[in-house]
């Protein structure tokens, strides 16, 4: 267990303004140019993986570049909105039901993933039955590209000093302004290197390695799979919200952990129904 002469000896957190910069009375912040950053280089991907048709069945690419161009507005609003609602319907229930212009104030508590991922699965289905396009393949697009989203979101969550680690002593911990003079474990930093880093790698290993697209679903699940297994890791690390704390004991159990772990099954019942599909088609 960490003593409290080195939970208060380990380096300081940088001095990062959350504003990048300032137009006139507008500020500009970090968290909504990781957000732009994110959208426009998985954007950018996404047409390239779109446009290599030796990657898809058949050797057909299931969607234009200028109907991905159009999807990026759903996308957005899908993210946005979903992400907004889950974070109020998951973590923030109570106070918003107490003081409901609280939905509004995106600085209290923000986003979350689970919710976002909601909102763009629907913006998805509804994108893909308006423009005939196979939805399981357009799952697969958007999983592909996700990660950049994950990366540059929990970038700026450390920028913000927000979502920070639990006490710890590790050389690497850091102090953050809003957590008290305790050193903490950067959680923002882990979850930016396995969810977005080490997941886009996975799966563009899978997307060109194993030409897995030709299994429409299958890279779906993957990510899926990826995803919930890097978070239920990190939730090890992170400090929970403070309104709900742990659901189970001292420290174990968050909420994190409990919209994760259906997901390692829809993800693997992704990947078998892929692989039976394609199989039926041999």
């Amino acid at each position: 267990m960490p003593t409290a002469a080195n939970l208060l000896a380990i380096m300081p957190f940088p001095d990062i303004d959350p504003i990048a910069f300032s137009i006139g009375p507008l500020a500009i912040h970090w968290y909504g140019l990781a957000y732009v950053a994110g959208i426009l280089l998985g954007w950018a991907y996404a047409r390239r993986i779109a446009a290599n048709y030796s990657l898809w069945p058949g050797n057909v690419s299931p969607i234009s570049k200028t109907q991905l161009d159009d999807f990026i507005v759903w996308a957005a609003l899908g993210v946005v909105l979903g992400g907004r609602l889950g974070y109020i319907f998951f973590y923030d229930l109570p106070a918003v039901l107490r003081t409901p212009v609280r939905a509004l104030e995106i600085w209290n508590g923000g986003m979350s993933f689970h919710g976002g991922l909601t909102g763009t699965t629907i913006a998805m289905i509804l994108f893909a039955r308006r423009n005939a396009i196979p939805v399981w393949s357009l799952f697969d697009i958007v999983a592909a590209v996700v990660p950049f989203g994950l990366f540059f979101g929990r970038i700026a969550n450390f920028i913000n000093g927000e979502l920070w680690g639990r006490l710890t002593d590790v050389p690497w911990a850091v102090v953050f302004p809003t957590g008290g003079p305790f050193a903490r474990h950067p959680s923002q930093l882990y979850e930016a290197g396995l969810e977005g880093i080490v997941l886009l790698l996975v799966l563009a290993a899978f997307v060109y390695g194993m030409r897995a697209l030709k299994s429409p679903g299958f890279i779906t699940g993957v990510f899926v799979c990826g995803y919930a297994l890097s978070r239920i890791f990190v939730e090890f690390f992170r400090e929970p919200d403070a309104q709900l704390g742990y659901l189970l004991g001292t420290n174990w159990l968050t909420m994190g952990m409990v919209l994760s772990f259906p997901m390692i099954l829809l993800g693997l019942w992704a990947m078998l129904r892929a692989r039976r599909q394609a199989a039926l088609q041999l």
